[in-house]
């Protein structure tokens, strides 16, 4: 289900949007992970998170929160980053 918040003529679909970017991170962070060899335990050791709590993010089974995905980020030797990008505009 898809909730809705409507105001001041803006409309945001916030669940689609929610969904879209987790499953982004996520596979930008397994494709990272597995590009740099390290394994789920690897990553449960530098984290600190359980390796099935690993296991569940990766599969889509889990949505990480901003604490989580800052964690998988310093496993990687990265930083998160995030931020606003203007919306696609339809072509018609």
């Amino acid at each position: 289900m898809d909730y809705l918040i409507q105001k001041d003529g803006i409309t945001i679909q916030i669940e689609e949007q929610r969904q879209r970017i987790g499953t982004d991170i996520v596979a930008q962070y397994v494709k990272l992970r597995k590009k740099l060899g390290y394994t789920q335990e690897d990553i449960s050791k530098a984290t600190g998170i359980a390796r099935p709590n690993i296991a569940r993010i990766e599969s889509g089974k889990n949505t990480p929160t901003l604490e989580v995905l800052t964690k998988l980020a310093g496993a990687l030797d990265m930083e998160l980053e995030i931020r606003f990008v203007e919306k696609e505009k339809a072509v018609s």
